[in-house]
């Protein structure tokens, strides 16, 4: 049985998700390391939530099974999926990406406060802000409260995206 190598990248909104992700596949791609990238943003994305599946988690694994299927046909075997909860899901990406052998490396990133006021007031232009910050730092300290045993954590705040991107990938050991 093929083994796979998932890397998740969780942390509340603000603490650099997805520019890390994209960071680390610059890394990659200068090292020749074959890889995948799924923003995990984009695999909920329906409204009104399909019936029974208030959470979307039944869609999200859907979506998830069918792009990797298509990346795994073409050879793949390391994913970096990156969403906010991303780190509580190993179990549900896993039976996605086919269910078999897949060893994970879950990576918390994190921020202070006012770092993530900070950035999030860079990036939200909307009238969302206040909501967007509150629901960033309660996601946070839940995440913090669950993340299971043997996740990475990454403090962000002062750091170059590059230097949290390499650190990630030495967490996965890729």
């Amino acid at each position: 049985m093929t083994a796979y190598d998932l890397l998740l990248i969780g942390g509340g909104a603000g603490v650099g998700k997805t520019s890390v992700a994209w960071e680390m596949s610059v890394a990659l791609q200068g090292a020749g390391t074959a890889h995948c990238l799924i923003e995990g943003d984009f695999m909920d994305q329906i409204h009104p939530a399909p019936a029974g599946d208030p959470h979307r988690t039944a869609i999200t694994e859907r979506n998830i099974a069918s792009v990797w299927s298509n990346y795994a046909a073409l050879g793949q075997r390391r994913l970096i999926y990156t969403n906010t909860v991303s780190i509580l899901e190993e179990p549900m990406i896993s039976r996605a990406m086919g269910g078999g052998k897949v060893r994970a490396t879950r990576v918390l990133l994190t921020a202070e406060e006012a770092t993530v006021r900070e950035r999030l007031a860079q990036r939200e232009i909307g009238s969302q802000l206040a909501a967007h910050i509150e629901r960033s730092l309660r996601m946070a300290r839940h995440l913090e409260e669950k993340a299971p045993p043997g996740t990475v954590r990454i403090p962000t705040d002062g750091l170059s995206v590059q230097a949290v991107a390499l650190h990630a990938l030495q967490a996965a050991a890729w």
